[in-house]
């Protein structure tokens, strides 16, 4: 009899770990959705940029940046998984209606450019590939919203994970480029500032395209959507942890790669298609592809997650029924800002 209650003992521990783990697994999302959507086309341009006029100079930046990164994602997951509701509902409550409708103008016209630079992105990717980019954009368009408008929060949540895991060819895009490790280093704890006005821009423009408005917006309103609950909190911190740090891999990867082939031979690069097709002679087909695979994906990712940002903050400022959970009949007005 006891020989057969071990293996038994054995196996209900076996799968109480694995239970466990699938709960992990089920709470992560939105901040790893955030923290993999903020490295979107304009984010790539910012940190392509830095890595082929600078070099490894600027990777010292991603510390600190990614510290504060994980602070705000932090109080926005708390704040959804505490009080049950979405910023701009809290800011409604707390500031009155017509502070937040001015929140809510700004926010609109902000994503609404945002959301422009991530159909740009679309179209560079389309250049490097030799696709028409009249084709791929508005194809691009309609698959998003067809994705987001008729699918549940968790189905959508698991297409942009998976999506997602293209982002890490940035990684590989990494090593293939064959950098100078030491110089990296160096770049990473020894922190070089020059006071010219281009760098200066440079570095501004990298802390502002990884710490953004619609990153708040969006993380605590997909942790209100997907119903979590103070006995989540510890895991939701966890999430948005790994994902800012995500981004800032992905960030650091992405220097270090236009670092190691642009900055080296002095090719000039000022978009981030003049930088896909630089990469092919200096790192070779595959590095070129990866980069615009890559781009391709970012940017589509982006095209979902910042106008769902819009719509959610928009319709919990003015109480109207927002979620992805639910048919489009039921909240036209959220899946209109969407769409629009």
């Amino acid at each position: 009899m006891i020989g057969r209650r071990l293996p038994l003992r054995r196996a209900a521990v076996r799968f109480s770990a694995l239970q466990r783990l699938f709960i992990v697994l089920a709470i992560f999302g939105p901040g790893v959705i955030t923290g993999i959507v903020d490295d979107d086309a304009t984010g790539i341009a910012g940190y392509s940029l830095a890595g082929a006029h600078y070099g490894y100079v600027l990777v010292w930046a991603l510390i600190p940046v990614c510290i504060a990164l994980i602070v705000a994602q932090e109080m926005g997951a708390r704040m959804g998984v505490v009080t049950g509701k979405g910023l701009a509902d809290l800011i409604r409550e707390r500031f009155g209606v017509r502070i937040t409708l001015l929140a809510m103008v700004t926010l609109l016209i902000a994503n609404g450019a945002t959301t422009i630079a991530e159909f740009a992105g679309v179209a560079a990717a389309a250049d490097l590939f030799g696709v028409s980019r009249f084709i791929l954009a508005p194809a691009a368009a309609l698959v998003v919203f067809a994705v987001v408008s008729f699918g549940t929060y968790r189905k959508v949540e698991l297409v942009l994970l998976a999506v997602s895991l293209v982002s890490l060819s940035y990684v590989i895009t990494g090593f293939v480029a064959q950098p100078h490790w030491g110089q990296v280093a160096q770049g990473a704890f020894v922190p070089r500032v020059h006071l010219t006005l281009p760098f200066l821009t440079l570095l501004i423009g990298l802390i502002g395209t990884t710490i953004t408005p619609w990153q708040q917006f969006y993380v605590q309103s997909a942790m209100v959507d997907k119903g979590l609950s103070e006995r989540d909190l510890r895991r939701a911190r966890a999430d948005v942890a790994v994902g800012s740090t995500l981004t800032n891999v992905i960030a650091f990867f992405i220097i270090v790669t236009t670092a190691a082939t642009l900055y080296v031979t002095g090719k000039p690069a000022d978009t981030v298609t003049d930088i896909g097709q630089a990469l092919e002679p200096l790192a070779g087909d595959f590095a070129a592809r990866l980069f615009a695979i890559a781009l391709l994906n970012a940017s589509l990712m982006a095209m979902a997650i910042l106008p769902l940002s819009t719509a959610y903050a928009i319709c919990e400022a003015f109480g109207w029924e927002r979620s992805v959970n639910r048919p489009v009949r039921e909240a036209p007005i959220f899946f209109g800002l969407f769409g629009g």
